[in-house]
């Protein structure tokens, strides 16, 4: 481990050059880690060795779920595919060879779900705002430049496209003079969220560039970040060089009048053992910030209901608010992770019922769809009919906010697509988009 001169650790990344390396700490076999290698031609690999030596337990890999949550696994993608990679790999193939049949396999893993090149895209004078993305009203996304990565990769995230390269699946910027046109340009934005890749793997003096200039928008009610380093690297906040200059650029955003929310991502209870997130934890909250805990709900992961309450009141008793649990979105290895919707409710509802009522702030299991955050409420008969119950927690169009609508049972679906409306002939928002075409 490579240590500074206080004795504490430099962080230290892993990327798929030593990928090989590290999973012969497991029993897999040579033909066994030359798939798992080409997987992670397709699919990003980057871990740290705080994740390595500290998060996984080796003698359970490859079945440990922290294992599972950052190494790719040989069985994520089409099982042609694989081989066919693995044959590449193995033949020493050129690498342009290589990455072709790679991209080949990525673009049929819908790169871009829900519309985010196209719906959500703002614009200024009529040319879209790169870096940036408007869904809801009241909140924009923006997507600071040197926040494209992240201290490890999730095997499941849905934003995997940011991390292989490809300038044109990529969202960043780091022009804050437009992000602030565009904000005083629309009153109605009353949030802007620091989102990637990660923001916390940018240096204390990057970071106040992009959050510095926000706490003049009069308009703005709360800077939200979203990041996985209370996972990953919890030495972000407290033995890292500008640890102590972070927090009191926090402590700057409370002084402003603005929130500051933490949107953390903690996908297991082991994440949270490290005595070094407590502490991470302690300082950001002493800082006036607030943290919202938030992850998807995957399969050979977190797919059980004790995992999830567990998460729940030891995120409660560290002071932290838990959030969200979502369902896994409709693109990368979705057929790998996903959980059907009937399970994931089962798996909410048994951890909710098991946790106090200061638990109960957590919504779910919700899907980040096109129309917006879709809950599945629960599933019940009407009128003979076997219905799943859900609402729109936020949505695109406002008015559709918390409404019930219903849609016909399936064991088997796993995402609103595979939904069939009940009681009505489409949607909620297919029926305001059908009006919308109606002539006045």
């Amino acid at each position: 481990m490579i240590l500074n001169q206080a004795g504490t650790r430099r962080f230290k990344a892993y990327t798929s050059k030593h990928l090989d390396e590290l999973l012969r700490r497991t029993e897999l076999d040579e033909a066994q880690r030359l798939k798992v290698r080409a997987v992670a031609t397709v699919l990003p690999f980057r871990t740290n060795a705080y994740v390595v030596d500290e998060l996984i337990d080796w003698s359970a890999a490859p079945d440990d779920p922290i294992y599972r949550l950052v190494f790719p696994q040989a069985d994520m993608l089409p099982a042609p595919d694989v081989d066919r990679l693995a044959d590449l790999l193995k033949a020493e193939a050129p690498n342009a060879e290589i990455q072709a049949e790679a991209n080949r396999v990525r673009m049929k893993l819908n790169p871009h779900p829900a519309g985010q090149l196209s719906l959500n895209v703002p614009r200024i004078d009529m040319e879209p705002v790169p870096g940036m993305q408007h869904k809801y009203p009241e909140t924009v996304l923006f997507f600071p430049k040197q926040g494209q990565t992240c201290h490890a990769y999730c095997t499941y995230c849905f934003r995997w496209a940011q991390f292989v390269g490809d300038a044109d699946l990529k969202f960043a910027s780091d022009d804050v003079g437009q992000l602030l046109a565009y904000l005083r340009a629309h009153p109605e934005v009353t949030s802007v969220l620091l989102t990637g890749g990660d923001p916390m793997i940018m240096g204390e003096s990057v970071l106040r560039r992009y959050v510095e200039p926000l706490l003049e928008i009069e308009q703005l009610e709360s800077i939200r970040i979203g990041t996985k380093s209370l996972a990953y690297w919890p030495q972000r906040f407290t033995t890292d060089p500008d640890a102590d200059d972070t927090l009191r650029l926090f402590e700057q955003v409370k002084a402003a009048g603005k929130n500051l929310a933490f949107m953390a991502h903690f996908s297991h209870p082991r994440e949270l053992d490290s005595p070094l997130v407590s502490q991470a934890v302690s300082r950001i909250i002493s800082s006036g910030a607030t943290i919202r805990t938030q992850a998807p709900l995957i399969r050979s992961i977190n797919d059980d209901p004790g995992v999830w309450s567990s998460m729940w009141r030891r995120q409660l008793g560290m002071g932290m608010i838990p959030y969200y649990m979502f369902v896994e979105r409709d693109t990368g290895p979705q057929d790998y992770f996903a959980v059907p919707l009937a399970q994931a409710y089962e798996v909410f509802r048994d951890a909710y019922a098991s946790v106090s009522g200061l638990c109960r702030t957590v919504r779910g299991p919700s899907m980040s769809a096109t129309p917006g955050k879709v809950c599945v409420d629960g599933v019940t008969e009407i009128a003979g009919q076997k219905v799943f119950v859900l609402h729109l927690i936020q949505a695109r169009d406002p008015s559709l906010v918390g409404k019930p609508f219903f849609a016909h049972y399936d064991p088997q679906a796993v995402w609103l697509t595979d939904l069939r409306p009940a009681f009505a002939d489409r949607f909620p928002w297919e029926a305001v988009a059908q009006e919308a075409l109606l002539p006045a």
